[in-house]
């Protein structure tokens, strides 16, 4: 968790990306237990494909991409004495498939960054995490931590061919509202998370209009 605080702050400072404190986080797991993440076909046209995943996503024009960096930062700088305690403290059990931007992070602005994080975790490092709703009990700790509060409780949601469970957060003041809406999907091996960051609801509900479902040849679901 330090490890991947520290990648986010060198990358993100004040964006309030706060669901990456724990995607890609590392953690240590059980012997034996390694499942191969499924992946997205690289992104063009703006538009981000994953036929494995049975979903789409399609960036907004002029946003910014980081992606990379977001990968880079999961796994970068490991203490010595983790390494050397755990061989496999390096091999990642989760993946950032998309982390976009609608300006440059560290830029300043009058608004929040808005942002779109897609991020997908082995199940195996959550032993504590039975269902999508119980995701959202790590995931609000964190955003509590960094001053936005888990408004109500998770809720199924459906969108589209995808039936998934959807927490909505609140934050910021004023002058600089925060709004955050993160859908869960439980799956077969492997916990499959979308956020998207706004200063208001209607342009979440923008960005939530740019993901699409659409079944896959292998069912995945448990």
């Amino acid at each position: 968790m330090d490890g991947v605080n520290r990648g986010f702050s060198k990358y993100f400072g004040c964006s309030f990306v706060v669901w990456l404190a724990i995607s890609c986080s590392a953690q240590k797991l059980a012997a034996g237990t390694k499942t191969a993440l499924p992946d997205c076909d690289p992104m063009t046209g703006q538009v981000l494909r994953c036929p494995q995943l049975g979903f789409f996503y399609r960036v907004p024009f002029g946003w910014v991409d980081r992606t990379k960096e977001m990968q880079q930062s999961a796994t970068e700088d490991p203490a010595p004495s983790e390494t050397a305690a755990d061989p496999k403290r390096n091999d990642p059990t989760g993946k950032t498939l998309l982390a976009v931007f609608e300006r440059p992070p560290g830029i300043p602005g009058d608004e929040i960054n808005s942002a779109v994080i897609i991020a997908v975790e082995d199940r195996a490092a959550y032993a504590q995490v039975k269902t999508a709703a119980d995701y959202f009990g790590p995931l609000a700790d964190v955003a509590e931590g960094r001053g936005v509060k888990l408004q109500g409780t998770p809720y199924s949601f459906d969108s589209g061919t995808r039936q998934v469970v959807r927490g909505d957060f609140a934050g910021g003041d004023e002058k600089m509202p925060i709004r955050q809406t993160s859908l869960v999907s439980l799956e077969k091996g492997y916990i499959l998370s979308f956020t998207f960051l706004a200063s208001s609801d209607d342009e979440i509900d923008s960005l939530l209009q740019n993901l699409t479902f659409r079944s896959t040849s292998k069912k995945a679901r448990k």
